[in-house]
């Protein structure tokens, strides 16, 4: 495996979006942290990029200080695969705070959160009478300049009334549609509670890239594999560990973490999955 790695070279690209003006780096130094919920959470990522020429780096700790009055939005979006297969979306979200790194080293660090610019921007909704569960959805994902994945029965809703946090509205629809909402990459997704999304089984075993074995959790079950470019958040898992037999069985994933560098050794999911009985 460790061969076919090497044959197969890894793709790291990042994109930082500041004032409008969008510049991307996939030559660079780059590693990257973070953990994706299947719920209203805030996605979470740690980013560092080395080695940027001295402008553009004075340029992005700048734009993205707290101290800057500068209100807008300052997004990222890292993508990450192989040659063979090419590279996917991993992570959008919006720049809290920039870290440069001590000497010797030449590195920014992007401390991010998705929907992080949403969630300081207050709204009104209302809606007399009924309205479908659809309709609101995309009214909703369209607040947020999000394509809408709907994956679960429609309903109507009764008076429904929101006012707060144009992120947490994403909280405020689970409740009253009993449903599973959230937020990842670029897109809002409303799915049914307990099931995967369609066509997003990924078979798991040692041949596929799992690492080590399965953990079981008082959730369900927690594993680390190789990245790859089939695996999504709320997506289905079917895992086959020899090993830990126990853990055998399809989940459905809440909770999904990555580690990858271009130029070190991580390049990983870690999966939570609640058990799909």
């Amino acid at each position: 495996m460790a061969n076919q790695q090497q044959l197969d070279p890894r793709i790291v690209q990042l994109s930082v979006e500041v004032n409008g003006k969008t510049k991307t780096y996939d030559g660079l130094a780059i590693k990257a942290s973070g953990t994706k919920y299947a719920n209203p959470n805030m996605n979470e990522a740690e980013i560092t990029i080395y080695n940027l020429d001295k402008t553009t780096q004075d340029y992005i700790l700048t734009e993205t200080s707290p101290y800057n009055l500068n209100r807008t939005p300052k997004n990222v979006n890292l993508s990450a695969g192989r040659e063979s297969y090419g590279k996917s979306l991993i992570y959008t979200g919006n720049i809290v705070a920039s870290i440069p790194s001590q000497p010797p080293d030449i590195g920014v660090t992007l401390k991010c959160l998705t929907g992080y610019f949403a969630n300081g921007q207050i709204i009104t909704r209302g809606m007399g009478g009924t309205v479908p569960l659809s309709f609101l959805s995309k009214q909703i994902a369209a607040d947020l300049k999000n394509t809408l994945i709907f994956q679960t029965q429609d309903k109507n809703i009764a008076n429904y009334a929101y006012t707060g946090s144009q992120f947490k509205e994403l909280e405020h629809l689970a409740s009253v549609g009993n449903i599973n909402v959230f937020a990842d990459n670029a897109a809002m997704i409303v799915k049914t509670i307990g099931l995967p999304l369609t066509n997003t089984v990924r078979l798991l075993d040692l041949d596929s890239g799992m690492i080590g074995i399965p953990e079981i959790t008082e959730q369900g079950m927690k594993v680390k594999f190789l990245l790859d470019n089939k695996t999504t958040l709320g997506g289905g898992l079917q895992v086959k560990s020899t090993i830990y037999p126990a853990a055998n069985g399809s989940y459905v994933i809440y909770k999904l973490g990555f580690e990858i560098a271009n130029r070190d050794t991580p390049f990983y999911w870690i999966a939570e999955g609640i058990r799909n009985l």
